[in-house]
């Protein structure tokens, strides 16, 4: 089907290689995987490409930073393989990750907002009474918690009672803005973590801040790639 496709001038790899600062190989290698069209061929068994290759291979680049690589290129595929409706859905499936991706981040900015001025950390830190009554919650839940990897309080070496240190109360009182928020145990884990890996509130700020404009610039690139996506698709007819 892609060599009917096919009108206009005559492309050489190098060609489509040089526009986007490629090697001749990957252009080859983006034909081997569906990504363009195939190829005609001249009577020596060169490839032959045309405008429709470059317009696949530039539909392709403008998807990558939008939906990923390993999305693209089933984007492209099944472009080329006529099923443009499961092209359409693996682009919704991305947009709809994106839009969860802002939730999320919004959660979190609001149970940042959300939580009370720090105190004073008591000395020794707290034990799981005072703390589930501090929080509103049972100890029941902290004990839940903790068996969920969203807080790691120590154990005190004689009574072998659970101590909450300042950094474990701080993720316990995020877990709660968090649980609040609708968020399931699975969902926050992965958030407590990155303010583990940041090393602790202020420092995720500056990783919030990053976050919003990576989803921003997402956001963007999924624009371009529709719209040389649809230049591709014109293309095709």
């Amino acid at each position: 089907m892609g060599r009917n496709l096919q009108t206009g001038g005559r492309l050489r790899p190098v060609d489509l290689a040089r526009e986007h600062g490629l090697s001749t190989q990957a252009v080859r290698n983006y034909e081997e995987d569906g990504i363009l069209p195939a190829a005609g061929r001249t009577p020596h068994g060169y490839r032959v490409y045309t405008p429709l290759h470059a317009g696949a291979l530039r539909a392709f680049l403008a998807l990558v930073p939008a939906h990923g690589h390993q999305t693209a290129t089933s984007i492209m595929r099944a472009v080329n393989q006529g099923a443009v409706d499961e092209a359409f859905r693996l682009i919704d499936e991305s947009h709809a990750q994106l839009l969860d991706d802002r939730r999320t981040l919004r959660a979190v900015e609001s149970a940042l907002r959300d939580l009370e001025p720090a105190t004073a950390p008591e000395p020794g830190g707290m034990f799981i009474g005072p703390l589930a009554g501090k929080l509103g919650i049972r100890p029941a839940t902290l004990r839940k918690w903790e068996r969920a990897g969203l807080v790691h309080p120590r154990r005190d070496p004689r009574t072998g009672y659970r101590v909450y240190d300042e950094a474990a109360v701080r993720d316990a009182r995020l877990a709660h803005q968090l649980r609040r928020g609708g968020y399931l145990l699975d969902q926050i884990a992965p958030l407590i973590a990155q303010v583990r890996a940041a090393g602790g509130l202020e420092p995720l700020k500056a990783a919030l801040r990053d976050w919003h404009s990576r989803l921003s610039a997402r956001g963007r690139a999924m624009l371009t790639g529709a719209a040389d996506l649809e230049a591709y698709l014109r293309e095709r007819g």
